[in-house]
C-alpha cells in the first residue's frame, strides 16, 4: 500500500455523512495514546466540511481514510490545522503526512498572511510539522483568543494547562510564521546573489588571464 493509493480532496457538503465516524477515531485515538485532545462534536466536524475548511482521504476502494481540519482565531491573523486523524486501516502509508501537506496548501490558498500554529503531544505529528517549516515556540507567541483556550477544556489535561497559567502543558506548540518564512527566503536570495556575483568575478578573472596568455602565446610566434 503506498500514497498513491489514497484520494485527498477538499472536504465539502457531500462528506458531512462521515463527520461520526471522524470523531470517533479521533477520541478512540487520544484514548489509546493516553494523550490528550480537545473533542470534536459531529456537528462541528460537518461544519468544518460545509465551509471548505477541512480536507477528507478516501482509500481507492471508496473507505474513508483520513481527515484534518482548519480552525482560525485572531480574526483569521493565526490559523491551526487540528484534528488530524487516519483510520488505523490506513496507518504507515505515509498518509497523515500528506494530509497534513494538503491541509497546509489550503491553510495558505485561504489565509496567506496568517500564521500557521499546532499543539501536540505525537512526536510523528511534531516531525510532519518540522517538515513544512513550523518552528518550536511558547505559548505566548501563539495566539491570545479565549475561545482557543476555552477549546482546551474537554482536554485530559487542562488542569495542568490551567495550573501553569496557559504558558505551558504536555503539548509542544509550533508556528509557522509567513513573515519569519519571506525573511529567509530573502536571505537565501541575498546570499544566491552574493555567490553568483562572486562566481561571476572569478569567471571575469579567468576569462581576462586566457585572453592575456592567448595575447602573449600570439606574440611569442610572432617574434619566432
Amino acid at each position: 500500500m503506498t500514497i498513491k493509493d489514497f484520494n485527498i480532496i477538499v472536504a465539502s457538503d457531500q462528506h458531512v455523512d462521515y463527520a461520526e465516524q471522524i470523531t470517533t477515531e479521533m477520541a478512540e485515538s487520544a484514548k489509546a495514546r493516553g494523550t490528550g485532545i480537545a473533542q470534536r462534536s459531529p456537528e462541528y466536524v460537518a461544519n468544518k466540511m460545509l465551509e471548505g475548511k477541512a480536507v477528507i482521504a478516501f482509500h481507492k476502494d471508496g473507505t474513508w481514510a483520513g481527515f484534518c481540519y482548519i480552525e482560525t482565531w485572531s480574526h483569521g491573523d493565526f490559523v491551526a490545522n487540528s484534528g488530524l486523524i487516519v483510520n488505523p486501516l490506513y496507518r504507515k502509508a505515509g498518509l497523515a503526512k500528506a494530509i497534513k501537506q494538503a491541509v497546509f496548501k489550503l491553510s495558505r490558498t485561504k489565509y496567506p498572511n496568517a500564521k500557521i500554529f499546532g499543539l501536540t503531544t505525537g512526536l510523528a505529528v511534531m516531525k510532519i510539522n518540522s517538515e513544512l517549516g513550523y518552528e518550536p515556540v511558547t505559548y505566548s507567541e501563539l495566539t491570545q483568543d479565549e475561545q482557543f483556550w476555552q477549546g482546551c477544556r474537554s482536554c485530559i489535561n487542562y488542569d495542568i494547562l490551567t495550573a501553569k497559567g496557559r504558558k505551558n502543558c504536555l503539548c509542544t506548540a509550533m508556528l509557522w510564521d509567513p513573515v519569519e518564512k519571506q525573511k529567509e527566503f530573502e536571505e537565501k536570495m541575498k546570499k544566491l546573489s552574493k555567490k553568483a556575483t562572486l562566481l561571476e568575478r572569478i569567471e571575469n578573472a579567468l576569462k581576462s588571464r586566457t585572453a592575456k596568455v592567448l595575447t602573449l602565446i600570439g606574440l611569442s610566434a610572432l617574434i619566432k
